[in-house]
């Protein structure tokens, strides 16, 4: 269900977490109260809830901090200023890669698309990321390489969680780890996945688009189908240390872009060492799946080129360009 432009001015009103009369919201919105009770009831197929109370009005079950695009880009650096092109907010996507996709044919660059929910993005082994409105970040960059086609992309991904995890410890976030080759974790339990697609002529040009998606507040009830272990930023800072998704959204981009526009200069090689500092599979007991197929072994971390170095049940270690790892019983 897409959101309406009516339902994301009653959100916007309702976001501070406090009671509005449906008298005050009809002349707000410029309709009738009845009108109002139905726009809240769609908020509610989205699964937004809120409380009603007789005399008192209408309230979320909590506040939510709305993204604001002027906002995200007065917290910028100046010299990340100057590489956007273009900065959207969107209250409702099917997928911000999708739509990045769709403009990067279009030669376009410098694109940055975050949404509110989408209804489309990708998780783990192809499944439907789970994308409550308003609660945590989807984010993604579009950026065109002119000189190079996709191969020195190579390790892409790698430099991109080497990225976030400077974001989110300048935030106070710590602890967090990267798992190979797209994942975000903390204490076992994932935080955010990396998904990058790249496309373009083999000698050049080419372009990616970079997407991340990160718990910043999953609500458990909207959490059941995930299958694996998960936490959010809420979880990890407690409730008394909040953090703005305007300001998370902003530190996420001082870092991601200087990152993304030089990676065909520095390649993978200027973060392979921080990388394995943040490397939480190395020597760990885990499952390699790649298609139909998975093997059981140790990982042993990654090589230069950031290829997983994977020793399988009868000791051999080999290299693997792709696969899907868990922790072993995960």
């Amino acid at each position: 269900m897409t959101l309406s432009d009516k339902q994301h001015q009653l959100l916007a009103l309702l976001a501070d977490g406090q009671f509005h009369s449906g008298s005050a919201l009809a002349i707000s919105l410029n309709i009738s109260r009845s009108a109002v009770w139905k726009q809240v009831l769609g908020l509610t197929e989205l699964g937004i809830t809120s409380v009603a109370v007789r005399g008192k009005g209408y309230k979320l079950d909590r506040p939510l901090q709305l993204l604001d695009a002027p906002h995200i880009n007065s917290l910028l650096t100046a010299q990340n200023q100057a590489l956007i092109q273009s900065l959207q907010v969107v209250p409702h996507i099917a997928s911000t890669n999708s739509h990045l996709l769709e403009l990067g044919r279009q030669n376009r660059t410098g694109v940055v698309c975050f949404a509110e929910q989408q209804s489309a993005g990708k998780g783990r082994r192809g499944r439907q990321w789970v994308s409550p409105f308003g609660s945590n970040i989807y984010l993604s960059i579009l950026w065109r390489y002119e000189l190079h086609g996709p191969d020195v992309l190579s390790g892409l991904s790698l430099a991109v969680g080497v990225a976030v995890v400077r974001a989110l410890t300048s935030l106070g976030v710590a602890g967090v780890g990267l798992k190979w080759p797209n994942d975000l974790i903390h204490q076992g339990k994932k935080l955010g996945g990396i998904l990058i697609e790249v496309s373009g002529e083999s000698a050049g040009p080419c372009y990616a688009v970079v997407g991340l998606g990160l718990n910043v507040h999953l609500p458990a009830s909207q959490a059941s189908d995930i299958d694996q272990a998960w936490t959010d930023i809420s979880q990890i800072l407690g409730a008394a240390n909040s953090l703005s998704r305007n300001r998370l959204a902003a530190s996420l981009l001082n870092e991601l872009l200087p990152v993304i526009s030089q990676f065909e200069h520095t390649g993978l090689a200027a973060f392979l060492p921080e990388w394995r500092s943040y490397d939480c599979l190395q020597g760990q007991a885990a499952r390699l799946f790649i298609g139909n197929q998975h093997y059981s072994g140790t990982v042993l971390g990654i090589d230069d080129k950031g290829l997983l170095l994977f020793a399988k049940a009868d000791g051999n270690p080999q290299a693997f360009a792709s696969g899907e790892v868990s922790f072993s019983g995960s």
